[in-house]
C-alpha cells in the first residue's frame, strides 16, 4: 500500500462512522479530484472501502441496441428501462436526458448497466466509506515500514483513536458474562410452510442478509433454499420483479462466477440478454 492510499485510509477513519462524502477524504490539499478517484477505486478493487457512484453519461451497449429490436413485451424489462434505452440509442446522453423523475432515474440506469445493455461512459463518486474488511486490515494485518515524511499527526492521531476504539469494544464484549445460547438456534435455511406475501419476502431477504453477512448483496440461491417450496421458482421470479418494478430491491448481475459452484449460478435469474441475475440489494 503507498502512502496515498494509507492516507485515503486513515482520513476515513477520523470520520463519523468512516463515512464521509468523497470531497473530504483527499490525502491532501494537493490532491487533485482525478487522482482522489483513482485511488478510491484501487481501494474498492481490493475490497478495503466501498462508494456510491452516480453515472452522469451513458451510452447504449451492443446488447441493449438488440433488445430494442425484439418484442419488448415479451421481455422482463420495464416501461422506464426501455424509454432509457431509446435515449441514448443514438448517442450519449446524461440522466437528465432520459426524462425519468430524478429520484428514480439513477435506479434504473444503474440496472441496464449492471447488465451490460448500457455502459457508463462518466461517473462521479458521491460517498465512500471503510468495508468490514477495511477495518479488520487495519486493525490486524497492516504493518507499516520504511518512511512516509508526509504522514500528518492528524493521520496518527485517526489510527490511534481508532485502535483504542477497537481494545475498549474487546475489553467491554470481554468483561460481559457468557450470553445464554438461544433456546432456539436460528437457521438461515429453514424453510417458511406457508406461502408468503411480498412484504414477508422482503423481510427474508433482510434476515438472511444479516444472518449470512453478506452486506446487502444478497445471492438468490439463499432465497431460493429458504423460499421452495413453499413457492415456486417461477412465483419467486415474478415476486423478486414486483419488488423491484416497486423500487424496494433491485437485481444484480453476477460478476465473478469463481466464487460460485454452477447449481448456485445456475439458481440466478436468466435473462435473454447477459448473465443471470444473481444478487438481491435492498434500496
Amino acid at each position: 500500500m503507498d502512502t496515498r492510499e494509507l492516507k485515503f485510509l486513515l482520513k476515513l477513519l477520523g470520520t463519523p462512522d468512516y463515512r464521509a462524502p468523497i470531497s473530504q477524504v483527499k490525502p491532501n490539499n494537493r490532491t487533485k479530484a482525478a487522482e482522489r478517484d483513482r485511488i478510491c477505486h484501487a481501494l474498492c478493487d481490493r475490497g478495503l472501502v466501498d462508494c456510491n457512484e452516480e453515472i452522469v453519461q451513458f451510452r447504449i451497449a451492443p446488447p441493449g441496441s438488440a433488445l430494442l429490436r425484439l418484442d419488448t413485451s415479451r421481455l422482463p424489462v420495464t416501461d422506464d428501462e426501455i424509454q432509457v434505452l431509446k435515449a441514448c440509442a443514438e448517442n450519449s446522453i446524461s440522466p437528465k436526458e432520459t426524462h425519468l423523475d430524478t429520484e428514480h432515474r439513477q435506479v434504473v440506469i444503474r440496472k441496464l448497466v449492471e447488465r451490460g445493455l448500457i455502459k457508463a461512459e462518466k461517473t462521479t463518486i458521491q460517498e465512500v466509506w471503510l468495508t468490514s474488511r477495511g477495518l479488520d486490515y487495519l486493525r490486524h494485518e497492516y504493518t507499516p515500514s520504511g518512511s512516509a515524511l508526509e504522514l500528518s499527526l492528524d493521520h496518527l492521531a485517526c489510527y490511534l483513536q481508532f485502535l483504542r476504539k477497537s481494545d475498549s469494544s474487546q475489553s467491554a464484549a470481554e468483561a460481559k458474562p457468557p450470553a445464554k445460547p438461544p433456546a432456539k438456534p436460528v437457521n438461515p435455511q429453514r424453510r417458511l410452510t406457508e406461502k408468503p406475501n411480498d412484504t414477508d419476502i422482503w423481510y427474508a431477504v433482510e434476515e438472511l442478509d444479516r444472518l449470512l453477512g453478506t452486506e446487502n448483496y444478497l445471492p438468490i440461491f439463499y432465497l431460493r433454499e429458504r423460499l421452495q417450496p413453499p413457492l415456486t421458482r417461477e412465483e419467486l421470479d415474478s415476486a423478486l420483479y414486483r419488488l423491484q418494478r416497486a423500487d424496494r430491491i433491485e437485481l444484480s448481475s453476477l460478476q465473478e462466477a469463481a466464487h460460485y459452484t454452477s447449481e448456485q449460478i445456475e439458481a440466478g435469474i436468466p435473462q435473454d440478454i447477459g448473465g443471470p441475475l444473481f444478487f438481491i440489494i435492498r434500496t
